[in-house]
């Protein structure tokens, strides 16, 4: 089984930062890519960004230019700095490891005020 760990989430003000870090542990397994994914209540969950085994990121309309995704290897430890955030970047957010199969985090709470 595969294992990923997400911790830095917590509760900022708006405009303020935090980096959330996705820890990977357990069998190893090919990975493709890693992602941060996020779900607000009464929304569905959403793609925020990725980074391919090969270094390619991706980022969702809605951050990009605020989140910056990063990491080693794809499969090792993943962060994901988040910059200038704002009450609707309030959310639980999950890490996904995805080679054959896909494999989630528990998520954790990011509470933006304004």
């Amino acid at each position: 089984q595969v294992q990923l760990v997400e911790t830095g989430g917590g509760l900022v003000q708006a405009g303020e930062s935090l980096r959330l870090t996705c820890t990977r542990s357990g069998v190893a397994v090919r990975i493709n890519s890693m992602s941060w994914y996020r779900q607000a209540p009464g929304k569905q969950r959403e793609l925020v960004a990725t980074v391919t085994s090969v270094g390619d990121k991706k980022y969702a309309e809605s951050v990009e230019g605020r989140f910056t995704i990063s990491g080693g290897s794809p499969g090792k430890t993943v962060y994901l700095q988040m910059n200038n955030l704002r009450p609707d970047d309030t959310a639980v957010y999950y890490c996904q490891a995805a080679g054959g199969l896909a494999y989630w985090g528990q998520g954790t709470q990011v509470t933006v005020s304004s």
